[in-house]
């Protein structure tokens, strides 16, 4: 009798492993039909689509017959020549065309002239398309010495060269102070990219250099990833490396803070007067103006060129937050002068094509929102000279905030396969366990009906 029980109690066992392989196999494969579709990546080409609406009639003119578009207060597209038929060209196109006396090539011959001259850190320069000048700026750390030597240089160039006292300093937006990411110091994380096989967080170059570990908690226990590529100075950016290579939910979003996000669903270049927002782990959302393209600025640490300048306020460890408008993926913040406190300052970006190309990767972009309709992303914190024009200008759709989950929320999502893993390994180990257990209990019935006759 007690042999007929076994035997039943290892066949119900027998039994509900198999149905457990069966139920395992049917729930990791409900997991895989439902799981979310990964994010496209948007390669660089794209990004000739979202460059300033000016850009080509520029470009068509050349940089003898034009001086660079912007955005007027109407948010139509106006055109710097330098004669009367480039101007005509401009109006057929639809633009509208400004008489300036300086060409592009006046104007870049000029900060080819200063970038020639001694480096003097504290000061930056860029071209102003509006007022049809070169514009150089020293901060508070700049002497009356290094100052005058500089005023001479730019002078030699032209009475097209303004020269600017600004207050603040012009440093990069790390901070030192709260290691809260990597020993280097604190950043913000910029856009999510792929190279085709692993993913990667792009950010501000000089975050840190190859090899640094960064963390998205102050103790080191969760590891975000680690700096495998990158450019500073020269160029301001840099790759890490997800830990385990993937990134996860919620690859095409760019958190806001409280729990917000911004869909992030294609990748170009700014206009000079477009209105842009940035996010950054230490003052959030903030907008602002496009002042200025191809900026240079001699930081402490290095020069760095072809950068965005705005009107935007950041403060330290807001360095490699990304900056965009409309859901389009514009730079990541580089560094400047001022505060958001004040709401005042200068911030500089890098360009995020130029960044894409040199690194070969593309963008992750999130899939539009759910029924087609988008919704409109939370209002920016208040921050001096944020333009109004185009007044329709927004950050681009919303989306809820995406946490990071950990290992074992993640295995008791229903939705993820790790439950259907979890079952289909016990129920193999029931298997495995039974039959252990058969044989076990044969040998010890071998080993007692023939013992008499051992030894």
């Amino acid at each position: 009798m007690r042999h007929a029980r076994r035997r039943v109690v290892r066949r119900v066992a027998r039994l509900a492993a198999v149905g457990g392989l069966l139920l395992g196999a049917t729930m990791v494969t409900r997991a895989v039909a439902s799981e979310p579709s990964a994010p496209d990546p948007v390669p660089y080409a794209a990004a000739e689509e979202g460059t300033g609406p000016g850009s080509a009639l520029v470009a068509r003119l050349g940089a003898s017959r034009s001086a660079g578009s912007w955005l007027g207060e109407d948010g139509r597209t106006v055109v710097a020549v330098t004669d009367e038929k480039a101007a005509s060209e401009v109006r057929e196109a639809g633009a509208d065309p400004k008489m300036v006396r300086h060409s592009m090539r006046d104007l870049k011959s000029a900060t080819k002239t200063l970038g020639s001259a001694p480096r003097v850190p504290g000061t930056a320069w860029a071209l102003d398309y509006r007022s049809n000048e070169v514009v150089v700026r020293g901060d508070s750390t700049v002497s009356a010495n290094d100052w005058s030597d500089l005023t001479r240089v730019a002078e030699g160039t032209g009475d097209f060269v303004r020269m600017e006292r600004t207050e603040g300093t012009f440093t990069t937006r790390i901070n030192g102070a709260e290691p809260i990411l990597s020993t280097a110091g604190r950043c913000s994380a910029g856009f999510n990219v792929t190279d085709g096989k692993r993913e990667f967080i792009l950010t501000a170059g000089h975050c840190g250099p190859d090899g640094s570990v960064w963390f998205a908690d102050d103790g080191g226990r969760k590891k975000v990833g680690t700096t495998v590529g990158g450019s500073f100075p020269g160029d301001d950016y840099s790759l890490i490396e997800y830990d385990g290579g993937r990134v996860g939910e919620g690859a095409g979003v760019v958190s806001v803070g409280d729990g917000q996000g911004v869909r992030i669903t294609g990748v170009g270049d700014p206009t000079v007067g477009q209105r842009v927002f940035r996010s950054g782990s230490t003052s959030g959302l903030r907008d602002g103006e496009v002042t200025a393209l191809n900026a240079t600025v001699n930081y402490p640490e290095g020069t760095v060129s072809g950068l965005i300048e705005t009107n935007v306020c950041a403060e330290p460890g807001d360095s490699g937050g990304p900056m965009f408008s409309e859901g389009i993926a514009l730079g990541v913040t580089s560094g400047g002068s001022g505060d958001c406190r004040q709401a005042s300052g200068t911030t500089f970006f890098q360009p995020v094509t130029k960044a894409l190309a040199q690194l070969k990767v593309d963008l992750l972009v999130a899939p539009k929102a759910e029924g087609g309709a988008d919704t409109a992303a939370p209002a920016p914190s208040a921050s001096a000279g944020a333009a109004a024009a185009p007044d329709t200008a927004s950050p681009g759709s919303s989306a809820a905030g995406i946490n990071a989950s950990t290992l074992l929320s993640r295995l008791a999502d229903p939705r993820n396969v790790g439950p259907g893993m979890l079952v289909i390994g016990g129920s193999l180990m029931a298997l495995v366990a039974t039959r252990w257990i058969r044989a076990e209990q044969d040998r010890k019935a071998y080993q007692r009906y023939y013992s008499t006759t051992w030894g």
